[in-house]
């Protein structure tokens, strides 16, 4: 048996950093899309890294970059992982991973058992799947905006190597990981005290919480 795989995304603070890595997170997620309140630039990033290394896996997300775009992201960064969060098709996934040789986590929207079903072509390519709350259709940013979908859709999902993301908090982690036995949790907006504002302790007791009753086969 193995503990659930814990991920801190949005990260952009050194403080929010450190409390992460004392919480005993697995990942630290760093969103570059300049629209989004998490933003981080290639220097903040390049500091948030260093002091990173080696210390916990650390997570480019990124939302349809280009080539350039994402060379100077693992240039700065050096991420153990590239999180795609956009529109990217099975084909670009591919191509990223092949290109920059990293593993990739590939973002799906879910609102249906359809959405969830349509992920499977992404199997191939991405190394994880990230189920997240399917965004309205005018939504400025894919993520990020604390909104549960609802879990039943995900119990018994057997697709390989998963995440389930979308409105999980301290509060809720618990009973999501109860109901979809999920072998990785991700969470960004739930441990925040303002919008895009890590607080360390939301950090720390999200992480608790899932430790606790996340353990699965």
């Amino acid at each position: 048996m193995a503990g659930v795989i814990v991920k801190i995304c949005g990260l952009s603070t050194s403080p929010t950093l450190e409390a992460t890595i004392a919480a005993g997170a697995d990942m630290a997620g760093f969103v570059f899309f300049e629209k989004s309140p998490r933003h981080v630039s290639l220097e903040t990033a390049r500091a948030l890294g260093r002091a990173a290394q080696d210390r916990i896996r650390k997570v480019a997300l990124c939302v349809d970059a280009d080539d350039s775009t994402l060379d100077a992201i693992v240039a700065a960064l050096a991420p153990d992982l590239l999180q795609l969060h956009g529109a990217e098709t099975p084909e670009r996934v591919a191509a990223v991973k092949a290109s920059f040789g990293l593993p990739v986590i590939k973002a799906v929207g879910v609102a249906t058992a359809e959405d969830v079903a349509r992920a499977a072509a992404f199997r191939e390519a991405a190394d994880i799947l990230l189920f997240d709350a399917k965004p309205a259709p005018n939504a400025a940013v894919p993520g990020g905006a604390g909104t549960v979908f609802d879990w039943e859709l995900m119990r018994g999902y057997g697709g390989g190597d998963w995440m389930l993301s979308g409105g999980l908090d301290p509060a809720n982690v618990a009973e999501a990981l109860r109901r979809t036995a999920a072998p990785a949790v991700d969470v960004s907006s739930g441990v925040e005290s303002a919008r895009g504002v890590k607080d360390e302790a939301k950090i720390a007791v999200f992480v608790a919480a899932a430790r606790k009753c996340g353990t699965v086969l």
